[in-house]
């Protein structure tokens, strides 16, 4: 989906033109996909708008910097407030936010001496549905791809780095030219691991399914959600290793992500995942969780964040 350029992207404490955001070609984070990241939606909810998740969203931008022991150079409540701020400056009520945190210009080499320059950008426009609009109640055709996740001991799959993205692009490249909406990847042991970009649930006999961390996923925060607002109607949620063929006899399967929200699965592999259309169950936690953002469900948890002015000193110096 394109990019709609908005006026302003913060970039190391100060609110820069858009496309005034640049970076020399030497930067490290482009030879070396050393670069963490995150995507946050801001909801046009009846009360305002509402940033969903920030907390969650900064807090596992920074333990993945901490992973690839990189030390971006702000405090989580920086982080926050210039997330903030750079909605508010761009006037928007709905929005996706796109912090991001890479090694900057200094040293060309894979293991850049302490102090080499950690830059942050983040940026906010206007974007809707993911995998497109008519989705979210039709469903989406995927395929199983013959790419891998990572196994374990490799690339950590727990954070959320640019590098690991590299992966992701060769699962939906793939996808794509083969006529899907979207690629699932099996983990090393050729068990369900995850989308290009999306989590993976699958419904049977009412019971939901998801793969545990232990498969080389990414924990989304939407997935947390997810399962959070499933115990909550009651249903039961395991986190299991689950077989490629189980996608075949599913009753029902849906992809989760900041992106894709609850984008429900109408086929594998041109096998209609039951009677080829949304479910039940998924439309009952699509309503729950669209419900967040329109007053319907009510935010017992606090995800729904207020765009409350930026706190003084966001643009300062960075954080000791």
């Amino acid at each position: 989906m394109p990019i709609k350029p908005t006026e302003w992207i913060w970039y190391n404490g100060e609110l820069v033109p858009w496309h005034d955001a640049r970076v020399h070609v030497l930067t490290h984070a482009l030879h070396y996909g050393s670069s963490v990241f995150e995507g946050i939606r801001v909801y046009d909810t009846p009360e305002g708008p509402r940033v969903f998740r920030l907390g969650a969203h900064t807090r596992r931008m920074l333990d993945s910097a901490r992973i690839y022991r990189m030390e971006i150079p702000y405090s989580q409540e920086q982080i926050d407030a210039a997330c903030r701020e750079v909605v508010q400056r761009n006037g928007l009520r709905s929005a996706y936010i796109r912090p991001l945190a890479f090694r900057g210009y200094g040293e060309v080499g894979l293991a850049p001496p302490p102090g080499h320059p950690v830059d942050l950008a983040i940026a906010a426009w206007e974007w809707g549905a993911y995998l497109g609009a008519e989705a979210l109640e039709q469903g989406v055709d995927v395929c199983i791809s013959s790419w891998r996740r990572v196994a374990p001991g490799t690339i950590p799959a727990l954070a959320k780095a640019g590098g690991n993205y590299l992966s992701s692009t060769l699962v939906s490249l793939e996808a794509r030219e083969r006529g899907y909406a979207e690629g699932i990847a099996l983990s090393h042991d050729g068990m369900v691991s995850e989308g290009a970009g999306e989590n993976v649930f699958v419904i049977r006999d009412n019971v939901i399914l998801t793969p545990p961390a232990s498969a080389s996923i990414l924990q989304g925060i939407t997935r947390d959600t997810v399962m959070v607002l499933a115990r909550e109607q009651g249903l039961e949620v395991r986190e299991s290793a689950i077989p490629r063929e189980a996608l075949y006899v599913a009753d029902e399967m849906f992809l989760t992500g900041t992106a894709a929200e609850i984008t429900p699965v109408r086929s594998v592999d041109r096998i209609p995942v039951g009677s080829g259309r949304r479910g039940p169950v998924t439309r009952a936690l699509q309503e729950q969780f669209f419900g967040l953002f329109n007053g319907r469900t009510t935010d017992r948890w606090g995800w729904l964040e207020p765009l409350e002015a930026p706190a003084k000193g966001v643009r300062a110096a960075a954080a000791d």
